[in-house]
């Protein structure tokens, strides 16, 4: 897809020095970094609820490039749109980025390496023809919601088919990114084909 070929080494596995995770600096701070999830997070399931909404289907945890060792949160395959939901913390918001004191030095290089990967990622995706959106947790899901929505728009006038609840022309496709919550599943630029299979 795109021409990539899987890599002798993987681009998108974070680069930090292969030492060992030091021991939690408190039981507080284990409880916490135990509880994190890597999918279905609050912030993501808000957001996809949000698109649902507006009518929007699509695939989720899906690799958008088989080549890449890199999983989307939400795929708009057709469309070739890749959404992640970032957390703060995790991919270094430049809102609310903050680096523990405790074990201070591995964290940063932890840190820095994930950063690294995703932008890493979002240039191999790029490359191969995907749109990538990236979503902050403290980003409001309509908001969010909104944004995709009309990068789903784009990329079906692109393709020269009518935007979701759009069956007109360029003023309907203006009206529907200014009220998104009349688009429909039935109206999505998708072939039978592409219907098919796990979505949600």
């Amino acid at each position: 897809m795109g021409g990539l070929t899987r890599p002798m080494s993987n681009p998108s596995r974070p680069t930090f020095p292969e030492m060992p995770a030091p021991p939690a600096s408190s039981a507080a701070a284990r409880k916490v970094m135990l509880a994190n999830r890597g999918a279905d997070t609050k912030p993501e399931v808000a957001l996809r609820s949000a698109l649902h909404r507006r009518g929007l289907r699509f695939r989720k945890h899906l690799a958008p490039v088989a080549s890449l060792r890199c999983r989307a949160d939400i795929v708009f395959r057709p469309q070739r749109i890749a959404v992640f939901v970032d957390g703060c913390f995790w991919h270094r918001c430049p809102e609310h980025a903050t680096f523990p004191r405790a074990n201070g030095e591995w964290w940063r290089s932890k840190l820095d390496a994930t950063w690294e990967r995703d932008r890493r990622n979002d240039a191999l995706l790029q490359a191969a023809g995907w749109t990538v959106i990236r979503v902050w947790e403290h980003e409001a899901p309509e908001t969010a919601a909104q944004r995709i929505a009309e990068a789903v728009a784009r990329a079906c006038e692109g393709r020269g088919t009518p935007p979701p609840g759009s069956r007109g022309g360029a003023s309907d496709a203006r009206r529907v990114r200014s009220q998104p919550q009349m688009t429909t599943p039935d109206d999505l630029c998708l072939s039978s084909a592409e219907r098919r299979g796990d979505r949600v």
